[in-house]
C-alpha cells in the first residue's frame, strides 16, 4: 500500500507579521524620533560651534590687546573688556619657572587652547587659554567656562528632554493617525465578514467613499459576484450530475435484485450479478459522499463500523481470485460513528480498498479500537517510499508501488477531504518490519 507518513492538515509553522496600525505608529514614532534628535543634534553641533568661534574670536583680539598694552605700558595692569578674562606675561628669566609650576602651560603653542580638570577640593573646572610667545616674553590669556559648560550641559538635559518629548508626541498622533486611517478598512473588514455568513454576499462599495478603500470594497463585489457564480454552477452540475446518475444506478440495482431473485441461476452468474450489486452500491455511497463534500455539509447516522468492515472484507475476498491473501477482522465490536454509512464506507474502504491492491501475499487485518473511536488497517504489503509518505494524499498521486494498476489517484484525496469535514483524523505510517498502518480515528464533529 503506498502510504504516507500523515494525512492530517499540514499545520503550517506559525510566523509573526505586525499588524499594519502597529506599523503605522511605528512609522510616525521613527519619524518623529529621528527628525528630532536630528534636529536636536544640529542644534547642539551649530550651537557649540558658534559659541567657540566667538570665544576664540575674543580672546584673539583681547589677547593682541594685552600684548599692544604690555609693550607700551609694561608696569600697567591690563583692561580687558571681559569679566571673565585674566591675563599673565612670563618674562625670559621666568620660563623656567613656569615649567615648574605649570607644565602644562609651558609646552603649549600659540593658539587658543581648551583646558579641562578638577579642583583640589573635586569640583569641576574648564577655561580656555590664549597663547601667544614672543622670544622674551610669553603672554597667557584665560578664559574660565566653567558657567559655560554648565550651560551646556543643561542645554543638554532640555534638548534631551524635548526629543523624548517629541518622540511621545508622534506616538500619540501616529496612535491617532492609525485609527483614522485603518477605520474604514477595519469597516471594510467586519462588513466582509458579516457577508460571508449568508448565501448572497451583501455589496460592500455602496457603503464607502470613492477612495482607496472604496475601489478595494468595489474589487472585492467583483470578485465575490464571480466566485458566487462559480459555486452556484458547481452546485448545479453536482445536484444534475447526482441526479442524472441516480436513475441509471436505481435502474440498474432494481434489474440485479429482479435477476437474484431467480430460483435457476447458476453460481458463477450468481457471483457477477453479486459483483455489479457491490459495485452499484459503492458509486451510491461515493455519490453521497461527494455530495456532501460539494456542498460541504456534515450528514448524521449512526453507522456500525465493524458491520461496515466486515461488508467490506467480505466485498474484497470476492474479488480476490487466486490471490494468497487472508482477510480478518480483530478487535470488539460496538463503534458506532455518527456520519452516514456512505460517508463512513467511502473512507474506509480505500484504506482496505489499498491495502488489498498492494499486498500480493500476507494478510490485510481491519483491527477495531472502540475505546480510542479509530479503526486500524494493517497490511504485509511493500511498505512506504519517502516520495510516497510526501505525496500519498495529494489528488492524482499514485503512489511508487502502483505500476499498472488501475485508478486515477483521487481516493485517498476523497479521505482527507471527508476527514476535514467531519474533524476526523487518518494517519498512515510504515508497519514495525514490514507493510504500512493505517489509521483511521472517529472524532466527534465541529459545530458546523
Amino acid at each position: 500500500m503506498p502510504a504516507p507518513d500523515s494525512p492530517a492538515p499540514a499545520r503550517h509553522a506559525s510566523r509573526y507579521r505586525r499588524r499594519l496600525r502597529s506599523r503605522i505608529i511605528l512609522s510616525f514614532v521613527l519619524l518623529g524620533f529621528g527628525l528630532t534628535a536630528l534636529f536636536a543634534f544640529a542644534t547642539n553641533w551649530t550651537r557649540g560651534r558658534v559659541e567657540n568661534e566667538i570665544v576664540e574670536d575674543v580672546m584673539n583680539r583681547n589677547i593682541d590687546e594685552y600684548a599692544r598694552q604690555y609693550f607700551t605700558e609694561p608696569n600697567k595692569k591690563p583692561e580687558f573688556g571681559v569679566q571673565q578674562m585674566l591675563g599673565r606675561v612670563v618674562r625670559k628669566d621666568r620660563f623656567e619657572e613656569l615649567r615648574i609650576e605649570q607644565p602644562d602651560w609651558y609646552e603649549l603653542s600659540d593658539g587658543i587652547h581648551s583646558i579641562q580638570g578638577r579642583n583640589a577640593d573635586g569640583s569641576p573646572f574648564a577655561y580656555k587659554l590664549a597663547v601667544r610667545k614672543t622670544p622674551n616674553e610669553w603672554f597667557f590669556l584665560a578664559y574660565d567656562m566653567t558657567q559655560a559648560t554648565r550651560s551646556e550641559a543643561q542645554f543638554n538635559r532640555a534638548i534631551y528632554s524635548s526629543v523624548i518629548f517629541f518622540t511621545l508626541l508622534s506616538l500619540l498622533v501616529g496612535w491617532w493617525a492609525a485609527s483614522r486611517v485603518m477605520s474604514p478598512v477595519s469597516e471594510l473588514a467586519r462588513r466582509l465578514q458579516a457577508s460571508g455568513r449568508s448565501a448572497e454576499p451583501e455589496a460592500l462599495a455602496a457603503h464607502f467613499p470613492d477612495d482607496e478603500v472604496g475601489q478595494l470594497a468595489e474589487a472585492l463585489d467583483d470578485y465575490a459576484e464571480r466566485l458566487t457564480e462559480v459555486v452556484q454552477r458547481d452546485r448545479e452540475f453536482n445536484a444534475d450530475v447526482s441526479h442524472e446518475l441516480r436513475t441509471p444506478l436505481a435502474v440498474i440495482k432494481g434489474a440485479v435484485e429482479l435477476l437474484l431473485s431467480r430460483p435457476d441461476l447458476d453460481e458463477k452468474t450468481r457471483a457477477r450479478l453479486l459483483r455489479i450489486q457491490r459495485a452499484e452500491q459503492q458509486c451510491t455511497d461515493l455519490i453521497s459522499a461527494l455530495l456532501l463534500l460539494s456542498r460541504n455539509e456534515r450528514g448524521h447516522g449512526a453507522t456500525d463500523v465493524a458491520k461496515l468492515a466486515e461488508q467490506l472484507l467480505d466485498a474484497h475476498r470476492a474479488q480476490l481470485g487466486g490471490k494468497p491473501l487472508e482477510l480478518r477482522i480483530e478487535g470488539e465490536r460496538g463503534l458506532v460513528v455518527d456520519a452516514p454509512e456512505s460517508a463512513v464506507n467511502v473512507a474506509l474502504g480505500n484504506l482496505i480498498g489499498n491495502a488489498v491492491k498492494y499486498t500480493t501475499s500476507g494478510e490485510v487485518i481491519v483491527r477495531l479500537l472502540p475505546q480510542a473511536k479509530a479503526v486500524e488497517v494493517i497490511d504485509s504489503g511493500p511498505g512506504l517510499s519517502a516520495e510516497d509518505a510526501a505525496r500519498l494524499f495529494e489528488r492524482g498521486y499514485r503512489g511508487t508501488h502502483a505500476e499498472h494498476s488501475q485508478g486515477g489517484g483521487i481516493g485517498l484525496s476523497i479521505v482527507r477531504r471527508l476527514c476535514a469535514l467531519y474533524n476526523w483524523q487518518v494517519r498512515v505510517v510504515p508497519g514495525e518490519e514490514r507493510g504500512v498502518i493505517a489509521t483511521l480515528t472517529f472524532s466527534a464533529p465541529r459545530d458546523a
